[in-house]
């Protein structure tokens, strides 16, 4: 005689999207490829070629652990209260403990890291899914309440607001203005209305062009990217160096490990400028790749989060994404010189163990929230 089980034990056994796992295992295979090519020739010079893939791969590992973890935690425990006070307060302290001189780790002017030990981990990174985490709780929350803009969304917005405003001191104006972003983007989903949103938008970009406007530095790094090869001596370099390395790859690349940029040319190959190895290397055909990759890992989360039985799973799973997915899309368009040039890390790709490690953990979030989806996303 067949038992029925309850509906809640039949959800929790439900398989995990295998397209969206699919698509960052893919994405990871490729990361590791092209750091690869990009740290080789200065890694050998250290006596291990594969010295920077092997850390990768114990931060993959680690990842992977995390995410074996969060993939079975039932996503409604992201959200409560304590656990997101925890995660927002936890946040706040370590960003303002990272830009106190002798504790934070200055590299080239910005004081973005904390050294544990022999690893350094960057708590912008924790910061941006705490945000998300308070962001969804929040907004689920409010419910209706959130189309009023001002006893609905701007107090919603203090807290991304406040981690803005800490991780600009470090100064890391990309990672910041992501959090911003994605927050907005989420109000957006949550319902409010469009003409709160331009109104906040239009406020912001005003207040962002001062910024940028209102320091040499910024203002010059600004300027750079609209002709690098005029300033190729300053603010230009890098992103010369990067079209450089795009130029030479042509249509499909000058083959794995062949491309010249690396070889003391392009600075942070292995970072920040990782996809201009990606674009020398494997050329347009591989650059679309990737791209369409990121574009295929997006869909597919968001196709998660409206398939989503309630409000919270959704815009949780909307908010995880679009944090991975604005930060590949803003890092891409930095390195082809259609944004100003900013310090913002590759998903997948770039080196830096925590960093992917955070986020494989907050992948496996989303994929547990697919196992909870009204209908089978196989």
């Amino acid at each position: 005689m067949m038992t029925t089980l309850p509906p809640h034990i039949r959800r929790r056994t439900k398989p995990v999207d295998k397209t969206l796992l699919t698509l960052m295992v893919m994405l990871l295979l490729l990361g590791l490829l092209t750091l690869f090519s990009a740290t080789y020739y200065k890694a050998q010079d250290r006596g291990d070629a594969l010295s920077e893939v092997k850390k990768q791969l114990f931060g993959v590992a680690v990842g992977a652990a995390a995410m074996a973890v969060t993939m079975r935690i039932p996503y409604h425990f992201w959200q409560r209260r304590r656990v997101v006070v925890v995660g927002v307060i936890l946040s706040a302290v370590l960003l303002i403990l990272v830009v106190i001189p002798g504790i934070g780790k200055s590299i080239n002017g910005s004081r973005r890291w904390l050294a544990l030990g022999p690893l350094s981990f960057q708590p912008g990174e924790l910061a941006k899914y705490a945000t998300v985490l308070f962001m969804a709780m929040t907004l689920t929350a409010r419910g209706k309440k959130i189309e009023k803009l001002f006893t609905g969304i701007l107090p919603v917005l203090i807290v991304p607001g406040v981690m803005f405003l800490l991780i600009l001191e470090q100064p890391n104006l990309s990672t910041a203005g992501t959090i911003i972003i994605v927050s907005v983007l989420m109000v957006m989903l949550a319902g409010a209305k469009w003409r709160h949103m331009a109104f906040l938008g239009a406020g912001g970009l005003i207040v962002g062009a001062y910024y940028a406007w209102s320091a040499e530095y910024r203002r010059e790094r600004l300027l750079s990217f609209t002709d690098p090869f005029a300033k190729m001596s300053d603010e230009g370099y890098q992103l010369s160096q990067s079209l450089i390395a795009f130029g030479s790859g042509g249509l499909f690349g000058m083959g794995l490990g062949q491309g010249r940029q690396k070889y003391a040319y392009l600075p942070y190959p292995e970072s920040d400028f990782i996809f201009a190895i990606v674009g020398e290397d494997f050329g347009l055909a591989g650059c679309l790749a990737v791209i369409l990759l990121f574009v295929a890992f997006m869909l597919a989360g968001m196709r998660i989060a409206m398939r989503c039985d309630d409000r919270f799973g959704c815009l949780l799973a909307a908010g995880i994404i679009g944090m991975i997915s604005v930060q590949a899309f803003i890092n891409m368009g930095v390195v082809v010189g259609i944004l100003p040039t900013t310090g913002l890390p590759l998903p997948f790709f770039s080196a830096g163990g925590t960093s992917l490690s955070i986020t494989m953990a907050a992948v496996g979030i989303v994929l547990n929230i697919s196992r909870s989806c009204s209908d089978n996303l196989m």
